[in-house]
């Protein structure tokens, strides 16, 4: 009943859907990772106006379906500011956005964990204040928040999935696509499954090799 042999002309596409998927990953990660710094910056700030204003941006996001993000900015960005955006931009932007507010609270807590006795000693030494946070807080966030920013990696490269619904030819769009042509659905989504589980399982493992190298001072 099973026919895997059928897929063998689509492997090509395969890699190329694949290679699309790991590139929305990589830019919203890096993307998510800089905006959660400095909302998690923002958010622990005297500053109270910015300060609510991150909370809420950070609500907003947290609080609405990834899905919706992804459709406000690929299909109303052309409406509000008649700029075409195309489905990358809007993937990255869209991913980027979200994650940024989950990454700004395990940066935050990570921040908070590092003991205040740091930030005085730099204090009386005269440390400009950026060179403290880059040089001294930001590795040690790092450290603290790592496995959290790990997981939330995880989680970009599973929700990549959904830039399928606007056309971009990932790899669950491959699997659609093999699906109608073939009427083999079984054999193109297990394949699917199968590739997303062994980026999920490599960035994993990655992540713990990270985690263990970051430690060793422990």
């Amino acid at each position: 009943m099973l026919d895997f042999s059928v897929l063998e002309p689509y492997i090509p596409l395969l890699a190329t859907a694949v290679w699309i998927t790991l590139k929305f990953t990589f830019f919203s990660t890096i993307m998510g990772f800089f905006g959660g710094f400095i909302l998690a910056l923002i958010t622990l700030s005297k500053n109270r106006v910015l300060s609510f204003l991150a909370k809420v941006y950070i609500s907003v996001f947290r609080g609405t379906p990834l899905l919706v993000q992804l459709m406000l900015i690929y299909f109303a960005t052309p409406q509000l500011t008649s700029y075409t955006i195309s489905a990358l931009e809007a993937g990255v932007l869209s991913f980027g956005l979200n994650s940024a507010a989950y990454i700004s609270e395990a940066l935050r807590g990570g921040i908070l964990a590092v003991d205040k006795g740091q930030w005085e000693g730099a204090m009386s030494l005269g440390v400009p204040k950026h060179r403290f946070l880059l040089d001294i807080i930001l590795p040690q966030a790092i450290k603290n928040a790592l496995p959290s920013l790990v997981n939330e990696s995880i989680m970009l490269l599973k929700d990549s999935s959904l830039v399928s619904v606007i056309g971009v030819a990932d790899t669950l769009r491959w699997a659609d696509l093999i699906q109608a042509k073939t009427f083999r659905a079984f054999e193109a989504f297990i394949v699917a499954a199968a590739v997303y589980y062994v980026l999920v399982m490599a960035l994993n493992f990655l992540g713990s090799l990270l985690e263990k190298k970051v430690r060793v001072s422990d």
